[in-house]
């Protein structure tokens, strides 16, 4: 049984490759979610990648639940479930996190 643990945009798009992986990127597209927990802006810190290319992070603000999940080796898995040609790089990619 799938349980939907939020949907969020992907925080830092414009910092990473996701311009240049844009063309690549579909809606139900599987995302890789790595835990920094070492990362010294944020001890919460959960990366998005799609395939090798990182795309950003779950944003601050949502993003302790999900540590916590991945720190107890719950089983998440994370898609695209928005994708949106804007200029504003916080609109551009959402993603879902599913506990499985």
């Amino acid at each position: 049984r799938n349980v939907l643990i939020q949907e969020s945009p992907v925080a830092g798009f414009q910092f990473y490759e996701g311009d240049f992986i844009w063309p690549d990127l579909t809606v139900g597209g599987r995302l890789k979610l790595v835990r920094e927990a070492d990362n010294i802006h944020d001890p919460n810190a959960v990366a998005v990648y799609f395939q090798t290319e990182q795309l950003g992070y779950v944003p601050r603000v949502e993003n302790t639940a999900v540590a916590q999940m991945l720190d107890r080796g719950e089983r998440l898995q994370a898609s695209i479930s928005k994708l949106k040609a804007t200029d504003n790089p916080w609109d551009r990619v959402w993603f879902e996190v599913v506990l499985t």
